[in-house]
């Protein structure tokens, strides 16, 4: 038993994880940032589709690991069952009966064919908490819809506002559909649970890849909604604020960030620029005239490289950076002393550093909780031999033929 001092706000959920490829399992892992028991099942032989994903690989020829599996899949347990089979699901039936939270993201159907409907898993436990993540939603004209995160940026908006330019739609670089889909689960996921400590019954929770895209549209979903203006690509420049963005220099780029007139005046101070000149007076003048803002500010950088700009910029107190490419973050002081950087043991590979949980937990008097050791992601059915000991059914619920 870890002690009290150790923060694991969840340390007496148990959740089970149906879920596949990425926004269902980063929900899970979040929930077990957070101290819950994550029991994650998996497709006997294959495993997590994600399994497979890659370059890169890592590990001996023989028991490759990939690390877009390992990006998602820390503090969890892993069992190999075959939910067709009779003992399959009479294990999950009683994996059911325990939990606190179920999560899934099969496509619409699925769970009801495999014989655990809605109606069924209440039956089983009336104090369990279901997440259930789709492409594009449950009901509605396209409900059921099969969604990857790629065609969910394109379909909810978000690739028309991210690119060089209105004829440049891009991708983020990153799976943000998916992840910010696991984000909203796990936050409708801890809103349940404690809403069920009044009530003392669990709920259903439903999002989607469409529903987490269109909720971060923030002031490009009300340009529309109130003002009929469609955003579209503006590069590495803001719509509506300037200056906001990327600039050149000798040899490189700084961005800055000038969100108030305060701001905007002591970056003319410090470079010898008039605040006041023809078109740069307020923010929307500058936001009309952009190109013209760039060219004043990109002539004014034209003669120093990005340091020499930043330490400027920074005693001015104009709010500035560089783009850092992933091996600078990851080697940056500063990332490691946010606890952003973990330390695990796997199972094959030895050692691992990964990409650690964001939160971090202080008391009232300012001093930083402890979290709990953080466990490597498994290996395929690495608990399964427990788990199936611990989660054996009882014998009238093994024998039944369809596992109830």
């Amino acid at each position: 038993m870890e002690p009290d001092t150790v923060c694991r706000p969840l340390r007496d959920v148990l959740v089970v994880d149906l879920s596949r490829a990425l926004a269902g399992p980063h929900a899970t892992m979040m929930l077990g940032d957070l101290g819950a028991r994550v029991v994650k099942i998996e497709t006997p032989g294959s495993g997590d589709e994600t399994r497979g994903w890659g370059p890169p690989f890592v590990g001996a020829p023989d028991g490759q690991e990939s690390t877009y599996f390992l990006s998602a899949n820390r503090n969890k347990e892993s069992i190999a069952l075959d939910l067709k089979s009779i003992d399959g699901r009479a294990t999950l039936a009683e994996l059911v009966r325990r939990a606190d939270v179920l999560v899934e993201n099969f496509r619409t159907g699925v769970l009801d064919r495999l014989g655990f409907p809605v109606r069924r898993l209440f039956e089983l436990n009336p104090r369990l908490v279901v997440l259930s993540i789709s492409g594009f939603g449950h009901d509605g004209p396209e409900g059921g819809r099969a969604g990857y995160d790629q065609i969910a940026q394109g379909e909810a908006g978000l690739m028309s506002v991210t690119g060089s330019g209105p004829d440049d739609a891009q991708r983020v670089g990153v799976p943000i559909a998916d992840l910010l889909a696991g984000m909203y689960g796990a936050y409708g996921v801890v809103a349940a649970l404690h809403e069920r400590r009044r009530t003392g019954v669990g709920r259903v929770i439903r999002t989607s890849l469409l529903a987490a895209v269109v909720g971060v549209h923030g002031f490009q979903g009300t340009a529309w909604t109130v003002a009929g203006r469609v955003g579209a690509a503006r590069g590495n420049h803001h719509p509506s604020i300037a200056p906001y963005g990327l600039f050149r220099c000798a040899g490189g780029a700084v961005q800055i960030a000038c969100g108030s007139e305060g701001l905007w005046r002591r970056l003319c101070g410090e470079f010898g620029l008039d605040p006041d000149a023809d078109g740069m007076s307020t923010n929307a003048e500058r936001v009309r005239r952009s190109d013209l803002l760039r060219r004043t500010i990109e002539g004014a950088f034209a003669g120093e490289n990005a340091e020499a700009l930043l330490a400027r910029l920074d005693r001015a107190g104009v709010p500035a950076g560089r783009v850092r490419t992933i091996d600078q973050v990851y080697g940056w002081d500063q990332t490691a002393s946010q606890g952003l950087l973990i330390d695990v043991e796997h199972a094959t590979l030895g050692p691992l550093r990964l990409p650690g949980p964001p939160l971090r937990f202080f008391d009232a008097t300012g001093a930083e909780t402890p979290t709990a050791r953080h466990a490597a992601p498994p290996t395929l059915d690495q608990h399964g031999d427990a788990l199936r000991t611990e989660f054996r059914p009882a014998p009238a619920d093994a024998g039944r033929r369809d596992g109830r």
